[in-house]
């Protein structure tokens, strides 16, 4: 009889369960009346329970609506009063439908719980109204791409928490309201990083007051509104700001000459305004990677000292300026400059780009200048415009002499290791060679720091990233495809994005809900380069769910509670049954969990099973998915061991797995102890291995993804991150406690024997990790003490302790070697440190160890040449490398082996380990 009572106690409590899980009353009375004046809502939007049923886009907490997302799901109507019943809601966005239109509701502001509003996208009009300074709460608000008319409301200064406003694309008009007394402005927004105003009618004069040291502020987006009056010296009071638009204005008078306060600006628009007096002096600003000053009405300039100082730059966009004079050669050896564009100037005499010009350069348009001579480098390919200048009168035939056919990027994501499929009925073949209906929109990059559209690396880098967000969200997406990147009008990068469904061939609604939440809602982020970006979507006709939904009584909780009642009846019996079978099965999984190398090989010689601290064993199948089946898209590296692929894990975590190829592969027993070894290292500056796999044949080492590369591709320019002398110092010390680690408390120590740049990484806060121990040998007790002088690594083409030792003369100021200091440090350094710095390396690459320094002095020596510089070395290294970044990040990974770059002034890496 027992079984039966609990029977009866189960059933009771299912049933108590489903009634006690009917959705509010009132919020279900607001859902039904969106519901009874919207077209294209779900089909599941039936019944009277929207938290018990699962209306799609609805999220409940304990029955009450905290959220609705029916982003892109062609849904049409007006935003109705009903909205503000929903007393609990914290998320609405209904962007991209562009159906939804009408004004939004005066009643607005009782959402008093609201954090994000996004209608993002959508056809709402009328005024923005002044209620919705009342959402004290909110974090988000996203009205960019409608078409709002009238003032910003003054009341939303009164959003204290605000992170992100975004009313661009909308037609705006009045001033930019501040404070006044009594009456609050967006001078009081101290939290708020974004403000973006972009392309509406916003007239009157940048307010003054609209800038202080207070505020967080770091995109100001301006361009293209009707602006009057002067820049106001109060906009260098915002010491973080990185990206500054103030363009397609009607802006006059003088640059104020504190602009060059900003240090951390790493895109200045200023082109199209009325801008008069001296030309902008912007010495110091260091971090600048495309600047636009075109047409304004300077004063008449000699070509200013700064042209050639900005080592970041890659876009130098000046025409129509008045500026005069021979460009020097140095303008053109910026090792990330992509872009010189200096038409309709006074430029003259004799164009020379050197033979240390940037590889990366692609355009000099110098047309309608007063150039007579053109000094011609062997084998440039660089695309030269001299049009409308003395040395093409005559008719001269030279390449230069004529304006090239303009060609458009014909960029579009390569397939991944697969033949595309020829498709039927609109589908369309996916990278992965999957006919299916893609989600499409159009991504919108507001500020990009890169002006070179045909660098398929940049946009690798843009669909990891994706994949990235779309993966670790668990939202169903196979694939995705970019194409076209097109510059417009508005000097906006604009690229086709396609999204491929996963499973099927086509998204359903809340499939398509959730991805477009995710860009109306700044989730993905794009690599740093590519700046602040919106997202404007196509209407997607092929749902899977279709436009029919099931019907639903009132009595709803009535008869699930009695469908449920019998279903647990037979439940029951079924795992009476099972019962035997089902905790066999976990005894196992459990056994299997606790021995997960019971699948090592004994008869490969491999020994027994792996003694690991931390790591995992991983099966092939888990990083085959992970990587996309070893797509090429995540291929990034490669060396004498094999392949490095990135990699998604199923919990999200990003990894590098490096994968031996056959000739490279060790036997059993050496595979075992090399990940023995290095899963016992655990230390901040030191890689750490996630896992491995052992399986079909495979040999593969799991590393965590370390976001920034390796040194060495930071100081030769690739990876866009400028190190001056404090952040070296930090990752010297950073990489000098990782190789003390490894030396003095890693169990057995081990000895690297390949430390170089190439194997230093660097993380995202610019955090030092010592990497690649291919290498690496453990000492054992008889060995401890005693380093062999046996040089072991990669050998350098050009011997820089040598280079050093030549140029150095200790009787002159920081030992006479100015000339081999990298020019991005020279500035910051102290004189005294660098020597002290010279002769600690010097010591380090002696050729008998028992000169050399013990690890641990070297990392007291580097720690006194710090606090010497005024740094602490205890102090934490930066919150994100963001800040530090020039430009677009170098394609080469972390885990490769290439060999060691050349020689770079103002690097001195050991040639051999100290002791």
């Amino acid at each position: 009889m027992s079984w039966r009572i609990h029977l009866f106690l189960l059933v009771v409590s299912v049933q108590v369960s489903v009634i006690a899980a009917w959705t509010d009353p009132l919020d279900y009375a607001a859902l039904r009346a969106l519901k009874d004046i919207w077209d294209n809502v779900p089909p599941n939007w039936a019944g009277t329970d929207p938290c018990g049923d699962g209306w799609s886009g609805i999220s409940c907490i304990n029955n009450r609506v905290v959220s609705i997302t029916l982003a892109s799901i062609n849904l049409s109507g007006q935003l109705s009063s009903d909205i503000t019943k929903l007393a609990e809601l914290q998320t609405l966005d209904l962007s991209y439908n562009e159906g939804m239109t009408g004004p939004l509701p005066s009643t607005i502001g009782n959402l008093a719980k609201l954090t994000s509003l996004s209608l993002v996208g959508c056809g709402f009009s009328g005024q923005i109204p002044p209620s919705i300074g009342s959402l004290e709460r909110l974090v988000d608000l996203s009205l960019n791409s409608n078409k709002f008319v009238g003032p910003i409301p003054p009341s939303i200064g009164n959003l204290s928490n605000l992170y992100w406003l975004d009313l661009a694309d909308n037609q705006l008009s009045g001033p930019i309201p501040v404070s006044n007394g009594s009456t609050p402005g967006l001078d009081m927004l101290v939290k708020t990083q974004h403000f973006h105003f972009g392309n509406n009618q916003l007239s009157g004069e940048i307010p003054p007051k609209l800038f202080s040291s207070n505020l967080t502020l770091i995109h100001l987006l301006l361009e293209n509104n009707q602006l009057t009056g002067s820049i106001p010296n109060t906009l260098g009071l915002v010491q973080k700001l990185e990206v500054v638009r103030l363009d397609r204005n009607s802006l006059s008078g003088p640059v104020p000459r504190n602009l060059n306060n900003l240090i951390s600006v790493q895109e200045l628009f200023l082109a199209n305004n009325m801008l008069t007096g001296p030309l902008p002096n912007l010495t110091g600003m260091n971090s600048l990677n495309y600047v636009d000053l075109s047409n304004n009405s300077f004063d008449a300039t000699e070509i200013p000292p700064w042209f050639s100082s900005l080592q970041s730059l890659t876009s130098l966009v000046m025409e129509n300026t008045r500026i005069w004079g021979q460009l020097p050669v140095a303008l053109f050896s910026p090792y990330q400059l992509q872009t010189v564009a200096l038409k309709n100037n006074r430029i003259n005499g004799t164009l020379d780009i050197g033979s240390s010009y940037s590889n990366q350069l692609q355009l000099i348009d110098l047309q309608n200048n007063s150039i007579v001579g053109f000094t011609l480098q062997a084998g440039y390919s660089v695309q030269i415009i001299l049009v409308d200048n003395p040395i093409c009168d005559g008719g001269s035939t030279q390449s230069f002499c004529s304006i090239p056919q303009q060609a458009n990027s014909s960029y579009s994501t390569p397939a991944e290791n697969c033949t595309p499929l020829p498709c039927t009925s609109n589908k369309i073949s996916s990278p992965s060679c999957k006919c299916a209906y893609p989600y499409t929109g159009t991504l919108f990059f507001r500020a990009p720091s890169f002006s070179n559209y045909r660098n398929s690396s940049i946009f690798a880098s843009l669909h990891f990233e994706l994949m990235f967000t779309f993966r670790s969200h668990g939202v169903p997406v196979d694939s995705v495809s970019l194409s076209n990147p097109t510059k417009n009008l508005d000097d906006y990068l604009h690229v086709t994005l396609q999204i491929f469904p996963s499973g099927q061939d086509s998204f359903n609604h809340t499939g398509i809900s959730e991805i477009a939440f995710m860009m109306s809602n700044q989730i993905f982020k794009p690599p740093p380069s590519f700046g602040p970006f919106f997202f404007i979507a196509n209407s997607y006709p092929y749902l899977s769910d279709g436009a029919e939904g099931s019907k639903k009584s009132s009595n709803t909780g009535i008869i699930i509670g009695a469908a449920v009642g019998g279903t647990v009846l037979v439940l029951l019996l079924l795992l009476a049954g099972f019962y035997a079978f089902r905790q066999k099965k976990r005894a196992e999984t459990a056994s299997k969990k606790s021995d997960p190398f019971a699948s090592w090989d004994p008869n490969t010689n491999s020994g027994g099973v792996p003694q690991l601290k931390g790591a995992k064993c991983f099966s092939f199948e888990e990083l085959k998915r992970s990587t996309n089946n070893f797509s090429e898209t995540n291929d990034v590296g490669s060396g004498g061991y094999g392949k490095v692929y990135r990699g998604i894990l199923s919990n999200g975590q990003l990894v590098a797995i490096k994968r031996a190829q056959q000739g490279s592969m060790q036997g059993g027993l050496e595979f075992k102890t090399e990940i023995e070894l290095l899963s016992r290292v655990h230390h901040k500056n030191v890689v750490s291995l996630v896992g491995f796999c052992f399986e079909h044949g495979e040999q593969m080492l799991v590393y965590e993804y370390i976001a920034n590369g390796t040194l060495k591709d930071s100081l030769s320019g690739r990876s866009g991150i400028r190190l001056d002398w404090m952040r070296r110092l930090r990752i010297a010390l950073g990489a000098a406690r990782g190789v003390q680690y490894l030396h003095d408390l890693a169990n057995p120590p081990i000895i690297h024997r390949d430390i170089k740049s190439n194997n230093i990484l660097l993380d995202e806060r610019l955090n030092a990790k010592v990497a690649d121990f291919g290498l690496s040998k453990p000492m054992g007790e008889s060995e401890r003490g005693h380093v062999t002088t046996q040089v072991k690594g990669t050998m350098k083409g050009k011997y820089i302790v040598r280079e050093v030792k030549q140029a150095m003369d200790m009787s002159k100021d920081m030992y006479n070697l100015q000339g081999v200091l990298d020019p991005i440090v020279a500035s910051s350094m102290s004189p005294r440190s660098i020597e002290k710095f010279v002769d600690l390396s010097l010591r380090c690459v002696q050729e008998s160890g028992v000169n050399r320094p013990t690890m641990s002095e070297v990392v007291k020596e580097i720690e006194s040449i710090m606090e010497m510089a005024g740094l602490n070395p205890n102090a934490e290294s930066a919150s994100t490398s963001a800040s530090y970044e020039d430009g677009s990040k170098g394609v080469n990974h972390p885990y490769s082996n290439e060999s060691m770059f050349a020689y770079s002034g103002g690097y001195l890496p050991p040639k051999l380990e100290p002791k």
